[in-house]
């Protein structure tokens, strides 16, 4: 007999503080328990960090996991620690046995992140029981407040339970009662007890090592005189408790119905002061019916010199002794314990980040191919500020807020309620199944028009422009710019159309005219009453699209989740409805998206966490002065940006602050930028784009932060919807704003339903006075700008401009590849002329998009608003204002709040719809040279 059975002998179980697959598979457990008596194990992330994240013993297991159907970060660890625990037991299982179930037990614990949360650690203990299914099984619970009714209520269920984290002897007494409830609760409803188990975790070390600075602290011979003996006579005093409730009559009616008590195990045994014997917390706590769990180096210093003797009931009136006195001294030991609780839901917490982390880099690295990756290449200030924001978001828990749906790492307001994005991302918020039905639907259909503004069209027309091209055609409309609809009408046979209106709300100007505009048009090619069958609504529940929608028999009414604000929509309803319409396989898209969803979920540490790290990177940069974000995309993967402006501007563009993002500006040289920028590329493998890489490369040398997103196909454009979605969230959290309201976009709407408005009643807009015209403009302003011909105007305007300016084209013409080119080119004009940003968007669209920022973010912008006479406008049925009317009232209405805000506004008016184009590229180019 070896100095650990003799530990046996006196009636204390050995238990091994440790758990390592390579250390099994070499027969390192099976040998403990042959050779010194062993009897159980327990675990905890913090081994399991040790065991996983360094080493490659899981590293088979894991590829196989990672190359089926990847689960979550969390998911992939319980399956590489549910298979150590279940060879564990198996080990274990003879001593189960021939001890009659009562030792020879493995614990293993739920998510220490849920220390503070009954429901869902009852859940969780539940789960994990049924998975590992070994009979010696125990799950770790927390004795916490929030713990102990889950223990009470798993104990009940039949579930072993080794309680954790416990200093005090009050919380002691907490867990024991509920320990013997539970068994009276199943008593009650004539289930056995015979074969539950528990044990109590008393934490020791831990103790003397927060009294141990008290003490010295103090430097008085009666402190020094209890120093390294507080722990000890503190677990001594719940012991006796042990024996005062075992010796009861309550405690005897379980015990003669087969009852097992509650053994306290002693936690935490490692000597940490280097002052004390490495046995001290074996040798002073032997008693009966006790448990010492020992990490293997103190396991190794015990067989090798310890001394087993009943400690556990000697000396207690010392031990009462060194109590009183600590109370006298002031160390305060419940306030002490208090905080070790709180100390260790903690350090749990931060082993289970250290843990997850390590799986997840090993998992994202396994991922290669499925995983859309990411890399930063920051100057070092820029990288520090951004770990800063990382650190700060895993010590407050941001990853585990955000899904839990808490305000508190935003501004504490309403932003839970704005989180329906979030199971979007999971697939939650479509029904697979009808709108698979739908696909085969519009099959007999050869166009599908979608009439949307903002969150409604953007996300869609992404969809089409990069995974669509088939049959059906998607046009989606998003403007009233009479060309653009006209465009559309003309190039579709509306009885061979399939129709999508979708409005969240229903009551959105823009799409309404769209509708009734299209829906005459239906009814004169398919007959009155018919057209109804052709169209389809997206909208939220009790919108007043939904009752337009019943009224006129539309075929299908999709339901949106209102909890979901627009431009976080596009994997909801809004953007999977058009998106299944012209074909795209919505369930082979989810899976697709589902490796991402996982990817940033709770569980991965913002370290490891693909929306976090990217959400950081844009929130420092934005706070250090860095808030250009500038998309430079390959060729395939272009019309992603115009869904990510709106994300990015109207999530982050309020208060004065926000991030502007920069779509389809051509890339230019160092010299053509300053020091406002953070750079995204977008590379899709076999792009070819080798010009802009070599820039980007000079770009990088130059000191330019370049962040590089990388996907294997464009099918796995869907990811980047979830990447981007959280990292607009927790971007927000950095700057320190709301990133789920839009302030400032409905005064543009006041300002034009006051001009239409006015229109329906007078038949024309309220007046205004050009401040100069020639034969190809009119120029209007809040203030006259002073010159003698267009050229001259437009050099005055930019001469406003300073460092860390932008320059914005808001356009309200048709938007097409003429028009486009020629903002292109323009835009490269103002950039190489003044070192700024621009940004450019065709109207009305942008006012749901971009435009929020550009009225309720920095007052950074110089606006050159451009309007023209339409060649041939369009009525619109039920309105005696024209689409063109409408257009032009949303261009003053803009222009008028935007100069309201102190931005700097200029329109020009066009008075040729075909040569003004060109005609204001060259007077621009004029004032760039000038």
């Amino acid at each position: 007999m070896n100095r650990l059975q003799t530990l046996e002998a006196a009636g204390q179980a050995v238990w091994l503080d440790f758990i390592d697959r390579k250390f099994m598979a070499e027969g390192g457990l099976k040998k403990l328990v042959e050779e010194d008596g062993l009897t159980g194990v327990t675990s905890n992330p913090s081994i399991f960090e040790k065991a996983m994240g360094h080493g490659d013993a899981y590293d088979a297991q894991l590829k196989a996991e990672v190359e089926g159907d990847p689960r979550t970060v969390e998911g992939t660890y319980e399956a590489l620690a549910i298979k150590d625990i279940q060879d564990a037991c198996d080990t274990l299982r003879p001593v189960y046995d021939r001890l009659d179930a009562k030792d020879g037990y493995v614990s293993m614990e739920v998510s220490p992140y849920l220390a503070m949360e009954t429901e869902t650690t009852l859940a969780a203990a539940k789960r994990l029981w049924g998975e590992v299914n070994r009979p010696n099984l125990m799950i770790k619970i927390p004795g916490t407040d929030p713990g102990v009714p889950a223990i009470h209520d798993a104990i009940e269920a039949g579930v072993n339970i080794n309680v954790t984290l416990l200093f005090s002897l009050d919380a002691y007494k907490k867990v024991l009662e509920a320990y013997i409830s539970g068994l009276e609760a199943r008593v009650a409803k004539g289930e056995a007890i015979d074969r539950i188990a528990s044990v109590a975790s008393f934490f020791v070390s831990r103790i003397d090592g927060m009294i141990d600075k008290k003490i010295d602290a103090l430097g008085t011979d009666e402190a020094k005189a209890i120093r390294g003996k507080v722990a000890i006579a503190n677990a001594k005093l719940a012991y006796q408790h042990y024996l005062e409730v075992s010796g009861s009559a309550r405690w005897r009616a379980l015990a003669e119905k087969g009852a097992q008590p509650q053994r306290l195990l002693w936690a935490s045994t490692g000597t940490k002061d280097k002052a004390y014997s490495d046995v001290l917390y074996v040798e002073t706590l032997i008693g009966r019916d006790t448990v010492n769990t020992m990490p293997p180096a103190t396991m190794d210093a015990f067989r090798d010199h310890g001394e087993t003797s009943n400690s556990l009931v000697a000396d207690i009136d010392d031990a009462e002794k060194v109590l009183a006195t600590a109370e006298k001294l002031g160390l305060d030991l419940d306030g002490v314990t208090a905080q070790l609780v709180k100390d260790g839901v903690k350090s749990f917490a931060d082993a289970a980040d250290a843990l997850y982390g390590a799986i997840a880099a090993k998992r994202g690295k396994l991922l290669e191919g499925k995983l859309d990756t990411i890399q930063a290449d920051l100057p070092a200030d820029l990288d520090a500020n951004v770990k800063d924001a990382i650190e700060k978001a895993r010590s407050e828990g941001w990853a585990r807020k955000l899904w839990a749906h808490d305000a508190s790492m935003w501004t504490g307001g309403d932003e839970g309620k704005w989180l329906g994005w979030l199971p979007a991302a999971e697939g939650k918020q479509v029904d697979i199944a009808a709108l698979q039905s739908l696909t085969q639907e519009a099959k007999k259909y050869k166009d599908v028009v979608l009439l949307g503004m903002g969150g409604s069209s953007l996300g869609p027309e992404v969809m089409g422009l990069i995974l669509g091209g088939g049959s059906p055609r998607l046009h989606a409309l998003d403007s009233t710019d009479p060309g653009q609809v006209a465009t559309v009408a003309d190039s579709i046979d509306p009885a061979n159309t399939l129709f999508i209106v979708s409005s969240k709300s229903g009551s959105t100007m823009e799409p309404e005219l769209l509708r009734a505009y299209f829906f005459a048009r239906c009814e004169q090619a398919v007959g009155e009453g018919k057209a109804g069958g052709r169209f389809v609504a997206v909208t939220d529940p009790g919108s007043k699209l939904e009752a337009a929608a019943k009224k006129d028999g539309f075929a299908h009414i999709f339901y949106g989740d209102p909890t979901i604000g627009g431009r976080y929509s596009v994997l909801s309803v809004f953007g999977m409805v058009p998106s299944a319409a012209i074909g795209i396989d919505v369930a082979g898209f989810f899976d697709v998206v589902k490796v991402m969803t996982h990817s940033v979920g709770p569980d991965a540490p913002p370290a490891a966490n693909p929306g976090f790290e990217l959400g950081a990177i844009i929130g420092a940069a934005a706070v250090a002065g860095r808030d250009k974000l500038t998309l430079v995309p390959s060729p395939s993967l272009k019309p992603f940006g115009s869904w990510l402006e709106q994300l990015i501007a109207e999530s982050t563009g309020k208060q004065g602050k926000g991030i502007v993002p920069v779509d389809l500006e051509p890339l230019g040289e160092p010299a053509d930028y300053g020091d406002d920028r953070l750079f995204v590329h977008l590379h899709l493998d076999g792009d070819e784009m080798s010009a802009d890489h070599a820039k980007l490369d000079a770009l990088q040398a130059s000191g330019q932060p370049i962040v590089t997103i990388k996907l294997a196909k464009k099918e796995d454009i869907g990811q980047e919807f979830v990447r981007w979605e959280v990292a607009t969230a927790v971007a927000g959290a950095i700057i320190g704003i709301d990133p789920f309201d839009q302030p400032d976009v409905e005064d543009a709407k006041i300002q034009t339903r006051e001009l239409i408005g006015e229109y329906e009643k007078s038949g024309s807009l309220k007046p205004e006075t050009a401040f100069f015209k020639d034969n190809d403009f009119a120029f209007y302003a809040p203030a006259k700008i002073e010159g003698g011909d267009a050229a001259a105007i437009l050099k005055a305007h930019l001469s406003t401009a300073n460092a860390g300016d932008y320059f914005g084209f808001l356009a309200y013409i048709e938007r097409n590849e003429a028009h486009e080119a020629a903002i292109e080119a323009m835009r490269v004009d103002v950039r190489d002329a003044k070192t700024i940003a621009t940004v450019a968007g065709f109207g009305p669209r942008f006012l749901h998009s971009t435009g929020q920022a550009y009225k309720g973010g920095p007052k950074e912008g110089i606006f050159l608003t451009i309007t023209r006479e339409p060649s041939q406008d369009i009525a619109i049925p039920g309105n005696r204002a024209s689409f063109g009317t409408v257009q032009l009232a949303q261009a003053r209405g803009d222009m008028d709040v935007l100069a309201s805000r102190g931005q700097r506004v200029l329109r020009v008016h066009l008075k040729d719809e075909k040569s003004g184009p060109e005609a204001l590229a060259r007077a621009l180019e004029a004032a760039t040279k000038a």
